[in-house]
């Protein structure tokens, strides 16, 4: 672990309503600009709460901080002012979030089953709705390549009992005309994260307590499984040194040889994690009902 090491703060959940711009200049990654770890000095801090159960945070380049508020419905936008807004409403149980390189954002929406953008007048555009004629189960976490495909986990959460595929991972074709299964051995996927040479994907399986690491070919397919810890997650991140960030009753950090580092212990248990703000060097933290951030002391 580096002796220099950059604090990191953490996500806000915000509400109240406001205007929809989903479209925004975005960096050509969506990794951290800088290295990020955590550093003897820093704690953590509650900056909102009040909600019912956040999720899928991710950041702009204006440093805005958007994510989920499932139960009820919306997508939260955090301004760096600290105002808090509703982007949109009736969002279909919408959880994870992710932008590609154009700054449209794209999301899971697992209550009506669906991959969706939306567009910059806050439409949701349905771009994946089935498999093999047949509907998904509750599409969770996501994370585009540099190609413009995304890759998703589907597994089954909710008062469901209509499973039609297992619970798996798909690959959208950058062209949006194609849903490939990429991977059909897992109990229950859910967190998953990219590297930024697109070279890499990690996918955990939470059902089984376990992460993954896999190797992306040129088609989108995924080759050379490898177990990379003996811990499921929720949500996950990556930062600039390829350190993966994991949830469970904690955050916890690993070096890309499945070392731990350090874990980072939040007031209630944290669902998701992301590098955001201006200089991506942040670390935001969706936990239940709250918001919470490692600031320095």
């Amino acid at each position: 672990m580096n002796s220099r090491i950059l604090l990191f703060t953490l996500l806000v959940i915000l509400i109240s309503s406001g205007g929809c711009k989903p479209k925004v200049k975005q960096d050509k990654r969506q990794e951290p600009v800088l290295t990020c770890a955590v550093a003897a000095g820093c704690k953590v801090v509650k900056l909102a709460d009040g909600f019912r159960f956040t999720e899928g945070p991710v950041g702009d380049t204006e440093g805005n901080v958007y994510f989920t508020d499932i139960p009820n419905n919306n997508i939260m936008k955090y301004s760096p002012n600290g105002q808090t807004s509703v982007l949109c409403s009736n969002s279909g149980g919408a959880n994870g979030l992710y932008f590609d390189r154009e700054g449209v954002m794209y999301l899971c929406q697992g209550g009506v089953r669906q991959l969706s953008m939306i567009t910059p007048d806050c439409k949701i555009k349905v771009i994946a709705d089935k498999y093999d004629n047949k509907p998904f189960n509750s599409p969770n976490d996501l994370w585009l390549d540099g190609k413009g495909g995304v890759y998703f986990t589907d597994p089954r959460y909710g008062n469901r009992d209509d499973l039609f595929h297992g619970e798996h991972v798909y690959y959208l074709t950058p062209d949006h005309d194609k849903v490939i299964r990429v991977i059909d051995d897992m109990t229950r996927p859910n967190g998953l994260i990219g590297t930024g040479d697109g070279k890499t994907l990690y996918v955990a399986d939470h059902g089984e307590k376990r992460t993954y690491r896999y190797t992306i070919n040129d088609d989108g397919t995924l080759s050379n499984k490898k177990l990379f810890v003996k811990k499921g997650s929720d949500g996950m991140t990556i930062d600039d040194n390829g350190n993966i960030y994991i949830t469970t009753d904690a955050v916890e950090v690993y070096s890309p040889d499945g070392n731990e580092i350090m874990k980072i212990e939040v007031p209630e248990r944290p669902s998701n994690v992301t590098f955001a703000g201006k200089d991506k060097n942040t670390l935001y933290i969706t936990a239940r009902t709250s918001l919470y951030a490692v600031e320095q002391e």
